[in-house]
């Protein structure tokens, strides 16, 4: 069976919807004080948590569209992408030769558990 593109899109603009919710995570833990109230009443640990809830809510519709679990969440994967670009991006944190490996054996991977669903 194919997967419904809109399926595709919705995996896809969730990774990234998920990337960014660990870094809205980050940035409220950086103004946590660690206190209880430090953390429910942090804006960006909320933002972060938004964006979680977005994450699941894609999950759903791309899932309405019948496709395969096992074909999507390959696509999810690339979420570790997308943190390792906004933490270059946001941070200036270098991505070496080794993090491209990995990030190239993701996609090959993604591929690869792509052909067999």
């Amino acid at each position: 069976m194919k997967t419904p593109p809109l399926a595709i899109i919705c995996f896809l603009v969730a990774s990234v919807l998920g990337a960014v919710g660990q870094f809205f995570y980050k940035a409220g833990a950086d103004r946590a004080h660690g206190t209880v109230q430090s953390y429910f009443l942090n804006g960006r640990i909320l933002l972060g948590a938004c964006c979680y809830v977005a994450v699941m809510v894609l999950f759903v519709a791309a899932f309405k569209e019948k496709a395969s679990p096992s074909a999507l969440y390959p696509l999810y994967a690339t979420t570790f992408i997308w943190a390792a670009l906004l933490d270059h991006l946001l941070y200036g944190r270098i991505i070496s030769l080794t993090n491209v490996a990995g990030m190239s054996l993701l996609v090959g991977g993604m591929f690869l558990l792509g052909k067999t669903s």
